[in-house]
């Protein structure tokens, strides 16, 4: 068995887990989530506890087992507490703005870069003197939320030599030696 696949979801105190023609539904304070699923792959609630099955070990089963628990995981947890993604600017001149649901990235190209945000994510700019920019990106679906921090985040990949670029909260940049100065 998988371990990940076995592994019961508590639903918590206002969620709502409902499974109608293969198609899981997840209605929470934050959001509503829809999900399509096999339909071999087995779902039980009982007691406020989830858990997914599948019907035998041929590796199609096994593969989407623990796949389906973790989406289905994914998606309690985001309309309850929801997910965040924090992104920071690094580089001289690097700067980022909202107004409403755009987003304007200032990144060292000769224009600035407007991007349109979904109304499902919620967009935070953060500028401290001294510090680099931070844009921070929340939401009860993790898939979109990745999905814009991945788009904003390769308009300026970090690179190697000085770590300028857009990079995750954390994420450690390997920095390369540049040329050899001199004989």
């Amino acid at each position: 068995m998988s371990r990940i696949g076995k592994s019961p979801i508590t639903i918590p105190a206002g969620v709502t887990i409902t499974v109608e023609n293969f198609v899981v539904t997840v209605k929470g304070s934050k959001g509503t989530l829809v999900q399509p699923i096999p339909s071999e792959t087995g779902i039980e609630i009982a007691d406020n506890v989830l858990t997914v099955t599948r019907p035998s070990d041929a590796k199609p089963h096994r593969a989407a087992h623990g796949l389906y628990r973790s989406l289905i995981n994914n998606m309690v947890v985001g309309v309850s507490e929801g997910w965040t993604k924090r992104l920071e600017l690094v580089g001289v001149g690097y700067r980022a703005s909202h107004e409403g649901q755009v987003i304007d990235l200032s990144l060292g190209f000769s224009h600035n870069i407007m991007m349109q945000i979904p109304s499902e994510v919620t967009v935070n700019t953060v500028s401290e003197k001294g510090k680099n920019p931070i844009v921070e990106l929340s939401s009860f679906d993790k898939q979109l939320v990745g999905m814009i921090a991945s788009k904003i985040r390769g308009f300026r990949k970090p690179e190697p030599y000085k770590g300028k670029g857009v990079r995750y909260v954390g994420e450690v940049v390997r920095k390369k030696a540049g040329k050899s100065g001199g004989k």
